[in-house]
């Protein structure tokens, strides 16, 4: 038979009812094999097909590439770009909370709407912040440091004085404070009357020309060109992202010594779990992972910390409803939140976005959780609970 005959018989042999030739995988791997550059390939022991070698198949190019990606990077290439803003056109006032000196998450957002209003206006931002303060308002989005010698503790008198003074100097366009009971949204009331002016309060939404505050309990939204006092609600803007600020400091603020009508008397004791999960500042969740739960509740009192749990935690009935932490129970935002034995399920994860600080442990390395963590410590959670208390009490009593 000749060489014409075969083929076409091949081809006759190999072609679908529909009409169309089949391909052969297995010859057109073997052609392929048979290209790549390098030694060449033995038949399989198995089936007689020709391997591919993986890491030939690369190819020098891919290999090269992806060892350049293995070397360490300059640290030039991972510096963000720093904006100098020298002659802005007006500036924006913001007043963070700044709870123990550091920024909290209502913070950022208050320092993001500040930004945007700044960039609509060609403005820069400048925060009020006490004197040795150590945050690194440069990556919040700050252009300007203004402190202020503050007593210690709680002392509205002062700095509401101070916010006088600094608008002032500056005579900012807008004043920005976070709308919380006994911080911002006190402070920024107590300004505004001062001033004889009316505030925008319990702003949700901001554009460059209106804001939207929320009242009638929630009900209703009621639309305004933003006055120059702004009270901002959590979430109201997103945090700034992106290029590095300058945050020059400018002169401090002096204030003339007065005699203080209030006196802060420190915090007053209260049981951690009597404090909504929303609003508590460290928080000790279990999962499903945790079964000496004598040990977590004893690792919880000994931290000063509120409990909470996973969704299997409390519908087994080990914790309240009350305590569940995730989409289908509260949304929390601590300064610390320490998961013992939790996997990190979607509903979990989307509950504890907005925590700044996150430690999980748990025997599973690659669980969901561990990804999320800051801090991870591969261990079963019931031998670091009675651990982690026994050191607590050692380092409180200065052993």
């Amino acid at each position: 038979m000749s060489r014409l005959r075969i083929e076409r018989h091949r081809r006759q042999a190999s072609t679908s009812p529909t009409g169309r030739i089949r391909r052969d995988p297995h010859a057109e791997r073997n052609r392929l094999a048979e290209r790549q550059p390098g030694p060449t390939p033995e038949p399989s022991a198995a089936s007689g097909r020709i391997r591919r070698d993986p890491r030939t198949a690369r190819g020098p190019q891919r290999l090269a590439a992806q060892s350049e990606r293995a070397q360490p990077k300059r640290p030039e290439a991972e510096a963000l770009p720093r904006i100098v803003v020298d002659s802005p056109a007006c500036l924006i006032l913001a007043v963070p909370d700044l709870e123990d000196g550091r920024l909290t998450s209502h913070d950022r957002d208050l320092l993001g709407a500040a930004r945007l209003l700044a960039e609509h206006a060609k403005g820069a931002v400048v925060a009020l912040v006490p004197a040795g303060c150590a945050e690194d308002f440069a990556v919040a989005g700050v252009d300007r440091l203004l402190s202020v010698a503050l007593p210690p503790g709680y002392a509205p008198e002062a700095l509401t004085q101070a916010v006088l003074a600094a608008i002032g100097r500056l005579e900012p366009r807008h004043v920005l404070f976070a709308e919380t009971p006994t911080s911002g949204g006190d402070i920024g009331r107590r300004v505004a009357a001062a001033l004889q002016e009316r505030p925008a309060h319990r702003i949700v939404r901001l554009s460059s020309e209106e804001v939207a505050s929320r009242g009638q309990g929630g009900r209703s939204d009621f639309l305004s060109r933003p006055p120059r006092i702004l009270l901002f609600a959590a979430e109201a803007a997103d945090p700034p992202t992106g290029a590095l600020r300058e945050a020059r400091p400018l002169p401090s603020i002096e204030l003339p010594a007065k005699p203080a009508r209030i006196v802060d008397g420190g915090l007053a004791a209260t049981d951690p779990n009597a404090v909504p999960l929303a609003e508590a500042d460290f928080i000790v969740s279990a999962g499903n992972g945790v079964t000496d739960w004598a040990a977590f509740h004893d690792a919880a009192a000994a931290l000063g910390a509120a409990e909470g749990g996973s969704r299997i935690a409390c519908d087994a009935g080990h914790l309240p409803r009350a305590r569940q932490v995730g989409a289908s129970g509260s949304l929390v935002e601590p300064r610390c939140y320490l998961a013992f034995g939790i996997a990190g399920a979607p509903q979990h994860l989307q509950g504890i976005q907005r925590c700044q600080r996150v430690v999980a442990v748990n025997t599973d390395l690659h669980a969901d959780m561990v990804k999320r963590a800051d801090l991870a410590i591969i261990a079963d959670a019931q031998r670091v609970m009675p651990a982690l208390s026994k050191l607590v009490r050692e380092k409180r009593h200065g052993r």
